[in-house]
This record gives structure tokens, sequence and C-alpha cells, in this order.
């Protein structure tokens, strides 16, 4: 069945690529958070423990949310590591870095993701895909703020 909303099937498709990057940059984020959740330690382990948790559960909820629109707007939505792999711009950590190279690849991989959303603003803007362009504004408000919190434990 045709969808017709407003939205051409190549903007849609091209939007769907977009979101289908944001995607792969929040689960591998997620799965780096989570990771960092379950092997810190040090001084500030509880601070770092809670917090990861805190994070890692709002972007289990946000993969949900991205990939909803992804088949909302008619495409098929990743969802392997494979694919993940394939399309993010987060790099995987090695080995288990010690808590303040924990929060340095966090905030990498934080603003990763900003970027990521705000890269697809323009084609969403074009097209006046305002849904896309709410989710994408709702991300980079979570990632700026989680970003400034992280970089905030790293000042003396």
């Amino acid at each position: 069945m045709d969808i017709n909303i407003g939205i051409s099937k190549n903007d849609r498709s091209r939007i769907a690529e977009g979101l289908s990057r944001l995607l792969a940059d929040s689960y591998t984020l997620y799965l780096t958070t989570h990771n960092f959740h379950w092997n810190v330690t040090g001084p500030m382990f509880n601070t770092l423990h809670l917090m990861f948790e805190a994070q890692y559960t709002e972007l289990a909820l946000a993969v949900d949310v991205i990939a909803e629109r992804i088949r909302a707007l008619g495409f098929p939505a990743p969802g392997t590591y494979k694919a993940f792999a394939a399309l993010t711009s987060i790099d995987e950590p090695e080995g288990v870095p010690d808590a303040k190279t924990m929060i340095r690849q966090l905030v990498a991989g934080q603003e990763a993701v900003v970027r990521t959303a705000r890269g697809l603003m323009d084609a969403v803007g074009e097209v006046h895909d305002e849904p896309t362009a709410d989710l994408l504004t709702q991300r980079m408000q979570v990632h700026e703020k989680n970003a400034w919190m992280l970089r905030s434990l790293l000042e003396d």
C-alpha cells in the first residue's frame, strides 16, 4: 500500500537512511554506556554507575522511538550488530578503560549522536517533516545535556 503523508518516497528514503545512522549511533552508545555501567571502578564508582544506568535506560527507550519513525516513513529499521557497525560513526571501546577514559569516550559518543541528528535537520526541514524534526530536536537536547554533565566530571 502506498504511503501518502505529503513526503515523496525519495525524500522519505533519504530521511530513513539518516535515521538509520542515528539509530546505529544511539544503539552503539547504548551498548557502550551499558558496558561501562557494568565495568566502571574507582572513587567515582557510585556516581558513574548510577549516571551510566540512567543514560543507557533513556537510550533503550530512544532507539525504539527512532526505529518506529523509520517504520512510519515506510522503510525497515536496521536491527543487527552487523548493520549498526556499518552505519555508526561511534568507535567501540577496546578493553575496559579507566573511569576518566570511559567518561571521555561517552562524551565523544554523545556528541557524535548530536552531530548525526543535526546533520539530518536540513533534509527534514526541506520537506516539512515536523515529526522527524521534533524527534531530532529532542535527541539533540538529551545528548547535549548528557555530554555537558559528563564533561563536568572531568573538570578539576
